[in-house]
């Protein structure tokens, strides 16, 4: 497993190839829409400018969330990388809506009488880049962000195909306001709005999974059977209950109710419990929290969730 300084090393790099492109990409599209005279193009310069601003989210959060634990966070400073998730996400919603308003009042205009201004090649010059472009940065971090197993970075690549697929709209409005004449120049600002809910649906996508996770949501009922498994075929295991999981940044933790024989000794009841620790760490990932609550097994007494008299052996 990859260690969790290269692990934040391959995340800074990534993460500003991609701030290096962005760049580029929001001062050129920004000039495009000025020059063109192009809406939609000067709304997709202004969705790069939230692609570079992420990236700053993601750079600052993730250096954070890779920190050791301390006494102040003792399961860590994971939850920092999700905070930094659920931020894209709500970047990328501000983005939509924005998106959306602008066009949907031109669209208006335009049914008002109002005559919308030819859009240049410049600007459909500009889309056309950023079609390629952003496509490979897409497919270049979603990659890196699966290897390092990090929700941030991968939530970042949907950020940039977000973009491709704003500049693919951009690019069908643009052509169409300049091939098919003055009354079909609307179609500028229509690609604007249809992009637009490309980027809500993403927006969402990204949220979601962030939102559950710092509300402290249990993992998926199929990892926690796994766990689950895990317990019950440990030897010396018989019995088990009050299973709970939750995710903290890139990492799991788990804590159960273990019943083993009552005539075990503290020392025994303890090779258990380390036992179930390795196997699941064997699994999960070597930084896994895990807390085991031994409790003694009796066939003849009912389960008691609020029995205190147990030993905890962590």
């Amino acid at each position: 497993m990859m260690g969790e300084q290269n692990r934040v090393r391959t995340i800074q790099h990534v993460t500003l190839v991609g701030s290096a492109v962005n760049l580029l990409l929001t001062l050129g599209k920004i000039v495009a829409g000025v020059v063109g005279k192009s809406s939609a193009m000067l709304a997709d310069g202004v969705h790069s400018l939230s692609d570079l601003i992420t990236d700053v989210i993601v750079l600052v959060f993730v250096r954070i969330s890779g920190k050791k634990r301390d006494k102040n966070h003792r399961y860590g400073h994971g939850k920092y990388e999700t905070f930094a998730t659920m931020l894209i996400s709500f970047a990328l919603l501000f983005v939509g809506i924005g998106i959306l308003w602008t066009g949907a009042r031109k669209i208006v205009a335009s049914f008002h009488g109002v005559v919308i201004e030819q859009p240049g090649y410049i600007a459909l010059y500009a889309a056309l880049i950023s079609i390629v472009s952003k496509e490979g940065l897409y497919w270049y971090t979603k990659i890196i962000g699966s290897r390092v197993n990090s929700r941030a970075v991968v939530a970042n690549a949907w950020h940039h195909r977000s973009d491709a697929f704003s500049s693919v709209g951009t690019a069908l409005g643009i052509s169409g306001a300049i091939l098919l004449g003055e009354k079909w120049r609307v179609l500028d600002p229509i690609a604007g709005v249809i992009v637009s809910f490309f980027i809500l649906k993403v927006a969402w996508d990204i949220a979601h999974p962030s939102i559950r996770e710092l509300l402290e949501e249990a993992l998926p009922d199929e990892t926690e059977e796994v766990i689950s498994g895990i317990i019950r075929t440990t030897p010396g295991v018989k019995d088990f209950h009050q299973v709970r999981t939750r995710k903290i940044g890139d990492i799991i933790a788990i804590e159960a109710h273990v019943k083993v024989d009552k005539t075990l000794t503290v020392v025994e009841s303890h090779h258990i419990a380390t036992a179930i620790e390795k196997s699941i760490r064997a699994k999960f990932g070597r930084q896994t929290h895990i807390g085991i609550h031994i409790e003694p097994y009796s066939e003849r007494a009912p389960e008691d969730p609020n029995d205190t008299g147990t030993l905890d052996i962590q």
